[in-house]
């Protein structure tokens, strides 16, 4: 029987807060999806669908994106599909977050179909429905809406800068090319920031490993940190599924 019969179409949900993905010019989609050993040609499916609907896909080295995607985190959608399969049927979720972790849409779908790759692109293609066709707005940059986050970072800057006018010490890193400050938010948290900046450049919250932090980069990206011979080691994505190493020495 041709695999159609075989083919159990779920509606895809859609769920919208506020900005709304066909707001967008640009969708990322990484490399390796975090759920899935095997790409199972997932992301070709999307891009094509997606390039479909008059959006930009980025993917590949950031280095490569556009000037307007990589100056403003905020101007992009994240992509991701989850594997959400049962014993019997293979299942996906395909979910688009702003630079906020917020989720713009998600949708579903299930295929009958035993092949893995088969199956999950059969799945996935019933998510196509849910993901309207793009036009773009203009996005605010993050600097423009300050969060808490960037509200915290202004107010200890004010403080760090009077503590630096009468003399007492200001804890800085340098990696030789940008020098930064160190930012304690809590007992839990710290950050890091240029001085003409009330973005975070990094912020690090800690694991459950002594000096060793979860790490959520000023461009979205998500990596680790660490603390190194008194060095602060952050690895930085390559954009090829491996990491370099970021060393900022105290100053």
């Amino acid at each position: 029987m041709k695999k159609g019969l075989f083919a159990i179409l779920t509606v895809c949900s859609i769920l919208a807060f506020g900005q709304k993905v066909s707001d967008y010019k640009y969708i990322s989609i990484p490399e390796k999806f975090s759920t899935f050993k095997e790409s199972f040609d997932l992301d070709i499916a999307l891009a094509k669908a997606l390039k479909g609907k008059k959006y930009v896909v980025l993917q590949g080295s950031r280095e490569q994106w556009p000037a307007e995607a990589k100056e403003n985190p905020c101007n992009i959608v994240n992509a991701d599909v989850i594997d959400d399969s049962g014993f019997l049927r293979n299942k996906v979720i395909v979910q688009f977050k702003d630079c906020h972790d917020k989720v713009l849409l998600t949708g579903k779908g299930a295929s009958n179909i035993k092949d893995y790759k088969e199956g999950f692109q059969d799945a996935l293609k019933q998510t196509f429905v849910s993901i309207p066709v793009s036009y773009p707005t203009i996005i605010a940059a993050p600097a423009e809406t300050k969060t808490n986050e960037q509200v915290q970072v202004a107010s200890i800057q004010d403080n760090t800068n009077t503590a630096s006018s009468t003399g007492s010490s200001v804890n800085k890193y340098s990696n030789g090319a940008v020098t930064l400050q160190k930012i304690q938010i809590d007992n839990s948290q710290f950050i890091l920031v240029k001085s003409d900046s009330s973005v975070p450049y990094a912020t690090f919250k800690e694991t459950t490993k002594k000096e060793v932090f979860r790490v959520k980069l000023a461009n979205g990206d998500n990596t680790i940190g660490y603390y190194e011979n008194g060095n602060i080691v952050i690895e930085i994505p390559t954009g090829n599924g491996s990491y370099s190493k970021d060393v900022y020495a105290g100053k």
